[in-house]
């Protein structure tokens, strides 16, 4: 009889011979510094490995061992549960979530807000909820809103990379393909999409321009503020620190990152809020955030807003960018993210092996992830390093950089 299962070994080994697998390394805790295990996996080698420091984390604000915040989660699950025991439809809905949902929506300047079990399930579950017959998407946009626009089964225009240029004949594209073919485009619905912040570029994305295009179309604008919020202005995103949350109809993130939890949030009009609660199958069908990471999520927004940890931040960002550039690295993006672009991706995990080596954490970021060519390491700073630390980073690089030879 045939053997119709799958080739498990021949994909590993493909992926072996190509560069390309990837494993698991433990860590003992979720901070600027820490004791990994190595790669296979295995039990964490607390007392045998030296301490590391953590370049590559998305805890930017390096929230997630803040007393405040650890406190609020323990009370949280003292109080509440440790989890919301069904989806928020039935009987997961708490007081906990409210809180959580009237501060992000405060925060990002709507109407209402509401919490998913995660960012992926927020984009894909918005996406697929308001089924547009079109969505216009950033060619870099997070596999999150592709894999929506898949589930909504809609028409997906792809524009190049923050180019809002291209993303306005794109739109005229359509109108005039909608007239040689006899229909009026009006009766069409229109999304476009777009990350605020780029995870692997580190560029953001020219929002004021995309509103400029999609009110001159009649189209609607979602923005992923996944690696924004928590780090502009008054705590939110690139939408608040340019002043658009008139012109943006929905806004999204994610609780996983600068907000030091898990889960993902919607915010927009009432209506959209509704619409969501009612049709977002990842939403009415999924247990709702467990009222721990609702909580911590919570007080680590009230923490970014009112506290100093976004100025030390970019304090950081700006040290850190200046010293690699100085030595001589390409640095893309305009944020947090300082992707250090090496091209070869052998020459990139070997970089990333020697600052390994002097107790740096940077991954190698390569093909598939990024184009052929564009390897890099992305390094990214968190607010609780303190100059010791990026001094050491950089040092790091220095070294790593001349054994490689690519300084």
């Amino acid at each position: 009889m045939a053997d119709r299962g799958f080739d498990l070994e021949g994909r590993l080994a493909a992926l072996e011979e190509h560069d390309l697998k990837r494993a698991l390394s433990p860590v003992d805790r979720v901070a600027e510094r820490g004791y990994f295990a190595e790669p296979s996996g295995g039990d964490l080698p607390v007392l045998d490995s030296a301490e590391a420091l953590v370049f590559a984390s998305n805890n930017y604000l390096g929230l997630t061992d803040d007393q405040r915040v650890q406190d609020a989660a323990r009370q949280a699950a003292a109080t509440v549960g440790t989890g919301a025991g069904a989806s928020r439809l039935v009987t997961g809905d708490t007081l906990v979530h409210r809180d959580l949902e009237r501060q992000l929506a405060e925060t990002k300047g709507t109407e209402r807000a509401l919490a998913f079990s995660s960012g992926y399930a927020a984009n894909v579950g918005t996406i697929a909820a308001l089924e547009p017959d079109v969505v216009f998407s950033d060619e870099l946009n997070h596999a999150s809103i592709i894999d929506g626009c898949r589930l909504a089964d809609t028409e997906t225009v792809v524009y190049d990379h923050c180019d809002a240029a291209d993303l306005r004949a794109r739109l005229e594209e359509r109108v005039e393909r909608a007239t040689r073919e006899g229909r009026e485009p009006a009766d069409e619905s229109w999304l476009i999409v777009t990350d605020s912040v780029f995870s692997m570029d580190g560029t953001v994305a020219p929002l004021s321009a995309i509103c400029d295009a999609a009110e001159e179309y009649g189209a609607w604008v979602m923005v992923d503020e996944a690696h924004a919020t928590g780090l502009y202005a008054d705590g939110g995103g690139v939408v608040q620190a340019e002043g658009l949350e008139d012109r943006v109809q929905i806004q999204l993130g994610t609780l996983s990152k600068a907000l030091a939890s898990q889960g993902g949030y919607v915010a927009g009009s009432s209506a959209l809020i509704e619409c969501l609660l009612n049709d977002a199958r990842s939403f009415v069908f999924s247990t709702g955030l467990a009222p721990p990471a609702a909580a911590a999520a919570s007080e680590a927004l009230h923490v970014a807003r009112h506290g100093d940890a976004r100025e030390r931040l970019w304090e950081n960002v700006a040290h850190l960018r200046d010293g690699l550039e100085s030595m001589g690295f390409e640095v893309w993006g305009d944020s947090q993210i300082l992707p250090v672009v090496v091209g070869d991706r052998r020459d990139a995990i070997a970089l990333a092996d020697g600052v390994r080596e002097r107790d740096v954490v940077a991954p190698a970021i390569r093909p598939p992830t990024v184009p052929e060519g564009t390897s890099r390491i992305r390094v990214v700073p968190m607010a609780t390093h303190d100059r010791d630390d990026i001094i050491a980073c950089l040092e790091a690089f220095q070294a790593a950089g001349e054994e490689v030879g690519l300084l």
